[in-house]
């Protein structure tokens, strides 16, 4: 049962990170004017979309792992609610990340700053997958 546990692992993992910066990142850069804000924007959102990506696989795979070893369905559920959030991230966020991305720094005004705003709430969204995941996978374990 170890894969087990290093599911539940990675799943509470991917769930931390991402409400941390729902809730510490998110709101202390929004108090940054636009183009401090565009500016610490873009390699944050690089560096935590690498984490993250593959937080989300490793506990996809491992939840799968888990779910072959103990035939658990939950332990499926729980892999495929973690790994939605690349499909959700491809379909809703990246039309975002894409839009800030084009923008150069010393262009940044109130539409950059409402884009990233409007990133902040979909974001929110890969917080509650993990955070269901999370939950599954404690089931799965009781």
């Amino acid at each position: 049962m170890l894969v087990a546990h290093l599911a539940l692992v990675d799943a509470a993992l991917f769930t931390g990170a991402a409400f941390y910066i729902n809730v510490a990142e998110q709101p202390a850069r929004l108090a940054l004017d636009d183009r401090a804000l565009l500016q610490e924007w873009k390699p944050a959102y690089k560096r935590g979309f690498a984490m993250q990506a593959t937080l989300a696989v490793v506990g996809f795979v491992l939840g799968g792992w888990a779910f072959y070893e103990t035939r658990e369905w939950r332990w499926l559920a729980g892999a495929a609610v973690l790994v939605a959030n690349w499909p959700f991230t491809l379909l809703f966020i990246l039309p975002v990340n894409d839009a800030l991305m084009t923008i150069p720094i010393e262009r940044a005004d109130a539409k950059s700053t409402a884009l990233i705003r409007k990133w902040g709430a979909l974001h929110a969204v890969r917080t509650i997958l993990g955070a269901a995941a999370t939950a599954i996978f404690v089931w799965a374990l009781n």
